[in-house]
């Protein structure tokens, strides 16, 4: 309560100086007035200064003449005399040699690479701009030279300035309203008896990890004139290293390296190999012989590595805001929003095992399946010529319950539940995204200009015309090159689109050829089970495929990118993902669409099949139908997907690593590593790939889409999702912090296009789940049954007792001497009844082969498919509906954090207003001590 009245005594103070200032004779508004025009005067001032002493950016003259030796000498200048050079800091491999100089960037590049001169003119424009620099040989490779740089204060604050980073200025005030203390003191109860509970396991533990105390200051953007504003206990550690890497960096893009319009920027250097490489250096080790709780973390990483990336920590929650100190916003983010999947796939996972459970628990229940296992009196046709041979109904028993574990009355609510489910992930995934962009000063922030390519500008150089919004000439490409640019790679799109379907009718084929040879198989246990070794090893092959072919559509995806010539590298980036994203979807899922629903649908009848080519006849469903089947293939394919890509990710850096260490060891000993500078053990680690996050996001975004699209005939998808991401959080935080060199900070606001891709999936699963339900299972058909042909007909029940008979209604009746020539069957059927076989049955709604149309459809065959058609068309308006219903319900701001951006912008206002009124009682204090007046003097 003492806190709230001195919150609100503080409150009181701030409102009561504006009005009893403005009651004083000079206006307050003429004093802001003046204090503009101050500061609008020296900026030109030191403008023109600035002017006077430096050249122009854009000008040549940048190209500065000079030695090309090391500046360790200019930066032990910095030493002072009498003051001992801190050993430490010398051997970790952070600093200079002076070991006060921290390392913010390294730079490598080979001694017989032959782009010296460029190199010597990049260096001299480093110096010249203020960074200091040192070089270092490489401890196993003479020919290896690492570039060490170092940003000095007055060089970070110029840059920082320029690039407009927010910096803490003022600790927040916690303003709590009167109104709302009864509420606080239920609050305060309330967290009392929280206390005696146990705390929570997922929560990070803050008392061991001070570091991840949050950072409880306003921010604005840095200004050195405005510095006393701003909370600097320590000129070396008020930016920290990513902020310190970020601005090296923006100055090393900005850099020319040879005369010429053109010729500039560290991305042109490493494309045409003047160096090796470019990163920041991680914070010394990951690992400590000392114990975290007892010693603490000896750097970020370290703190990192025990409450992020250790397998240990695997339930707690993760450290986000130290994951965006240490590797910058654009990886957090991607972690925020994969811990933001994965927490929400815990309901959906729940919901799809309960739906699975509900399954196993009515299987004994179920009429349909007691029908099918009782049915040792109907024989089936054979499911493929010549060597399949008639079989009893009762045999596929097995497979009537495992489809019943799956096909329930509880699908369709699962279908209806992930397709609304989808729709607040995306929603309230906005949300999160507003609360971290304001946690992490992103509200604001807009991206810069960015610049243009260096193939483009290589490619349109001779045409030129004014950027609108720089105001100065840039190269052009014609729209008549633009567009015949994007047709060869939409064409190019197709043709690949078009490979993946030959891939598909290749297993297609398979499968067709394969269920007679394994029907006529040696082994018993594959010849009774035909159909199911013929699903499993064609979605075995099918996976090979699409291995194969995502190697091969990533070539033709950077062939078709690199033709369209984007102009800049987000323009690049969003094209090529899109035909990655396009690419990979079509050819991770074109086999389930077609098992899903081509499988079985167009296949004829007995005496009438229809054939591929004349020759093969095309695949059947079993007698318990095809989901068993779509099942199937679903979780073949995400098992082994899921395992190879974890594999990928984590085992292919690993041992490339490890074979680098092993060399070392050979060539160095077991100590020989130990005692590496960390520049050294940074650049024996592997770089981040080419891609970025693409291929991160690529790996989730695909399994979203499995996870949704045919979530009706698959509920356990959702478990299986979650229970990869649980790992995936934990691969990918090991492999940045272990495996990876550090890559370069950088800012973004959201995750890009991959939100739009994901709002693409939640449409389309619900138009897939609506067909899979409608056409796939046999929830229509039971329906129709039960309404209208079963024992309750026309009573308006459904239950289990309504459904007796339905099996013997849904199979048709084939005369057996009505079989053509080469699908006969060897056998006649004669080990069942002792006599050949006269009739057998297949899955149809056809007339029996003596009534006036043999073998056409039945009135039941019609009603059935106008009830899966108006199902179709019922359950995508509704769940359309109750999805639009939701994004408009659910904002993309929270109240409370609305409220706290404009509370704070208002305290931002009061308290630059007391800061400028302090600065001008000072001045005029001081004055007036100097026996100086003026008049019209400022109050």
């Amino acid at each position: 309560e003492g806190r709230e009245d001195l919150q609100v005594n503080q409150l009181e103070t701030q409102t009561w100086i504006k009005p009893n200032i403005q009651k004083t004779d000079v206006d307050f508004s003429e004093i802001l007035n003046a204090i503009q025009e101050i500061a609008k005067d020296v900026n030109i001032f030191f403008d023109e200064l600035e002017g006077v002493n430096s050249p122009s950016k854009d000008d040549d003259s940048l190209l500065h003449h000079g030695n090309l030796t090391s500046t360790s000498d200019d930066a032990s200048r910095l030493e002072v005399v009498g003051e001992e050079v801190p050993d430490k800091n010398k051997i970790n491999g952070l600093y200079f040699r002076d070991g006060k100089c921290r390392i913010d960037y390294i730079l490598v590049y080979r001694k017989s690479n032959p782009q010296t001169e460029k190199r010597e003119i990049f260096e001299r424009n480093i110096r010249a701009e203020g960074l200091q620099m040192e070089k270092e040989s490489s401890l196993t490779n003479s020919d290896i030279i690492f570039v060490k740089l170092h940003a000095p204060w007055e060089v970070l604050g110029k840059y920082a300035e320029l690039m407009n980073v927010r910096m803490p200025f003022r600790r927040k005030i916690l303003y709590l309203h009167r109104r709302y203390k009864f509420m606080n003191r239920i609050e305060k109860q309330i967290s009392r008896f929280r206390g005696w509970l146990p705390r929570k396991p997922m929560k990070l533990d803050k008392e061991t990890l001070p570091d991840l105390e949050e950072n409880d200051c306003y921010t604005a953007p840095f200004s050195q004139q405005r510095i006393h504003h701003f909370i600097v206990h320590n000129k070396d550690t008020f930016f920290n290293n990513a902020t310190r890497s970020r601005i090296v960096h923006h100055i090393l893009q900005r850099l020319k390296y040879e005369e010429g319009k053109n010729k500039i920027g560290l991305n042109r250097l490493l494309s045409n190999g003047s160096y090796e490489a470019a990163f920041p250096l991680h914070e010394g080790s990951y690992r400590s012989k000392n114990s975290i709780k007892t010693h603490g973390a000896e750097n970020h990483r370290h703190l990192l590595y025990e409450c992020w990336a250790s397998w240990g920590v695997w339930y707690k929650y993760q450290p986000l805001d130290l994951v965006r100190r240490y590797f910058g916003e654009k990886i957090g983010l991607y972690f925020a929003w994969l811990g933001w999947y994965t927490g929400m796939l815990f309901p959906a996972a729940f919901i799809g095992l309960f739906v699975f459970l509900y399954g196993v628990t009515t299987l004994n229940h179920c009429q349909v399946s007691k029908e099918v296992c009782q049915a040792t009196d109907i024989i089936m046709c054979p499911i493929c010529d010549k060597y399949c041979p008639f079989m009893r109904l009762s045999d596929s028993c097995i497979y009537a319950k495992v489809t019943h574990l799956f096909d329930n009355g509880a699908t369709v609510f699962f279908a209806v539940f992930m397709a609304v489910w989808a729709t607040v992930f995306l929603e309230f995934w906005k949300r999160r995204r507003a609360v971290i962009a304001y946690d992490w000063d992103l509200i604001d922030w807009e991206e810069e200009e960015e610049e243009i390519r260096p193939q483009f500008e290589a490619k349109y150089s001779k045409k030129e015309r004014m950027n609108p919004i720089s105001g100065k000439p840039e190269p052009y490409q014609a729209f008549a090159d633009k567009c015949s640019r994007l047709i060869v790679s939409a064409s190019g799109i197709f043709f690949m689109i078009c490979v993946v379907i030959a891939a598909v009718f290749g297993i297609v084929i398979y499968r067709v050829v394969t269920v007679s040879t394994f029907a006529a198989f040696k082994w018993a246990l594959i010849r009774n089970n035909s159909q199911v070794a013929t699903t499993g090893t064609a979605v075995c092959i099918n996976f090979c495929i699409i291995m194969l072919l995502n190697v091969l559509y990533e070539k033709v995806a950077l062939f078709l990118t690199n033709l369209e010539q984007p102009r800049t590298e987000s323009e690049w980036e969003n094209s090529f993902t899109l035909k990655m994203f396009l690419f990979q979807f079509v050819n991770l899922n074109s086999s389930t669409f077609y098992i899903a629903f081509f499988l079985g649908r167009f296949t004829g009848h007995p005496g009438a099949y229809l054939r591929l080519i004349n020759r093969w006849r095309l695949e059947e469903c079993h007698p318990s139908g095809c989901l068993i089947d779509l099942c199937m293939q679903m979780g073949i394919i995400m098992v082994l997907k899921q395992t190879w890509n974890n594999f990928m990710e984590l085992g292919y850096p690993l041992i490339q690593n490890w074979w680098t260490r092993r060399k070392l060891r050979q060539e160095y000993g077991t100590q020989g590593k130990t005692s590496f500078p960390q520049w050294e053990k940074d650049y024996n680690l592997q770089p981040m790939n080419a891609y970025g996050l693409f291929d991160e996001y690529l790996e989730m975004i695909l399994q979203f889409g499995f996870t949704t699209i045919f979530v009706a005939a698959f509920p356990l998808a959702p478990l299986l999702a979650l229970l990869n991401n649980i790992i995936e959080i934990r691969l990918d935080a090991y492999k940045f912090v272990t495996q990876w060199r550090r890559p370069l900070a950088s800012r973004t606001k959201d995750i890009g296009i991959w939100y739009g891709i994901l709002e693409g999936i939640g449409i389309l699963s619900v138009i897939t789940n609506a067909f899979v339900i409608a056409v796939t299972s046999d929830f229509i058909p039971r329906l129709v049954y039960a309404y209208k042909y079963g024992p309750c007909a026309g009573q308006g029940e459904a239950g289990q007792k309504c459904m007796v008979g339905y099996v013997n209604a849904s199979l048709s009746v084939f005369l057996v001497s009505d079989f053509e020539n080469r699908s006969e069957p060897t056998s006649n059927g004669s080990e069942f009844s002792g006599s050949p076989l006269k009739y057998c049955r297949y899955r149809d709604y056809r007339d029996p082969p003596h009534s006036p149309v043999p073998y056409g459809y039945t009135l039941q065959f019609w009603h059935v498919l106008a009830a899966r058609l108006a199902f179709i068309i019922v359950f995508e308006h509704l769940v359309f509906c109750i999805k639009h219903l939701i994004s408009y319900l659910i904002p993309d701001l929270p109240k409370d954090l609305r409220d706290r951006m404009r509370r704070e912008k208002y305290l931002i206002q009061e308290m630059m207003y007391e800061a400028e009124l302090e600065r001008l009682q000072k001045e005029r204090k001081e004055r007036k001590k100097n026996g100086k007046s003026y008049h019209n003097e400022w109050p």
